[in-house]
C-alpha cells in the first residue's frame, strides 16, 4: 500500500518543520509554519523591496528671482510691492534692491515736525539765570542732610553742642577733595570760618596778603557771597542759611559776589 504524505514543510532553513496547515506569504510567496508565517518571522525578502511610486510633477520648490541666487523654499515668498518670488534672505525690499522701493527720505509726521520745532525753539533761547531754592525747599533739604553731617562731621572740639552749626563744605575745584562735613560755632564771622577750613584742610589762605584771589565762601544753593564781616547767626535767623546747608569755599577775583554755576561743585 503506497504511503500518502500529508503537509509541508517550511520554507525558514534551520526550521523546516513539517506543517499540515502551512501558510503561504503574500510577499515572497513561500510556504512556512505557525512560527514563521509573518513576514518579520521569516525576514520576508519582499518587505525592503523600494516599490516605486510616480513621479511627483509639481514644482518641487520655488527659486529665487534675485540674480546669482540659488536658494529655494518650499513655499512661495512673495514680495507685496514688486510680486516677485524670493528666498528668506532676499525677502526685504532692501534686501533684493526692490524696484518699488521708495528710496527718499521718510515722511516726517507733524508731531515729529512739532517737536523739532520745540527743540530748536528752546535751543535759541539764552539760557535762564540760576535761581536758588525758596527758604521752605532749602530748609528742608538741609535738614535731611544735617543728620548724615553730624555722623562725620569735624571742627573744633571744644565747642558747646549748642553753639555748633554743621555746613557741607564744598572745597575749591583744584584741590583732591571736593566735600568735607564740617561744624562751626553760630558767633564766629565768615571770615573766621574761611580761616579754620583752611587750617583743617591745609589749605593756602592769601586773605590777608596782597594776592590776586582769596579765599571766599558762598551759599551753595543760590551762589551768592556770604560777606566775610557778617555773623552766621545772621544769616540763621535771616534763613538764609541752616544748619545742614551746603556752603562752597573757592579761590576768587576781588569783586566776583556771585558763582553762576554751582552745580560743579555738588
Amino acid at each position: 500500500m503506497a504511503e500518502v504524505l500529508a503537509g509541508q514543510h517550511c520554507s525558514v532553513k534551520i526550521c523546516k518543520q513539517l506543517d499540515f496547515l502551512p501558510f503561504t506569504c503574500d510577499g515572497c510567496g513561500q510556504i512556512f509554519c505557525l512560527d514563521h508565517r509573518s513576514k518579520d518571522a521569516h525576514s520576508c525578502s519582499m518587505v525592503l523591496v523600494d516599490k516605486t511610486l510616480p513621479d511627483y510633477e509639481g514644482p518641487k520648490s520655488y527659486p529665487c528671482s534675485m540674480p546669482d541666487c540659488k536658494g529655494r523654499e518650499l513655499m512661495e515668498v512673495i514680495c507685496p510691492h514688486c510680486q516677485l518670488n524670493f528666498c528668506l534672505s532676499h525677502r526685504h525690499q532692501v534686501e533684493h534692491d526692490c524696484e518699488k522701493l521708495n528710496r527718499g527720505p521718510p515722511p516726517v509726521s507733524k508731531t515729529a515736525e512739532h517737536v523739532k520745532q520745540i527743540l530748536e525753539a528752546k535751543q535759541n533761547q539764552p539760557p535762564k539765570a540760576r535761581k536758588g531754592r525758596g527758604p521752605k525747599s532749602s530748609k528742608t533739604a538741609a535738614k535731611v542732610a544735617l543728620m548724615k553731617l553730624k555722623m562725620k562731621a569735624c571742627g573744633d572740639k571744644g565747642l558747646p553742642e549748642t553753639e555748633k552749626v554743621y555746613f557741607n563744605v564744598a572745597l575749591p575745584l583744584d584741590g583732591p577733595v571736593r566735600h568735607k562735613a564740617m561744624f562751626f560755632s553760630k558767633t564766629w564771622s565768615i571770615g573766621r570760618i574761611i580761616d579754620n577750613i583752611a587750617t583743617l584742610c591745609d589749605l593756602r589762605n592769601d586773605n590777608n596778603t596782597a594776592a590776586l584771589k582769596k579765599l571766599r565762601l558762598f551759599d551753595g544753593d543760590s551762589g551768592r557771597l556770604l560777606l566775610t564781616s557778617e555773623c552766621v547767626d545772621s544769616f540763621l535767623n535771616k534763613e538764609e542759611l541752616f544748619s545742614g546747608s551746603t556752603v562752597i569755599l573757592e579761590y576768587v577775583n576781588e569783586g566776583i559776589d556771585v558763582i553762576d554755576n554751582t552745580d560743579v561743585y555738588r
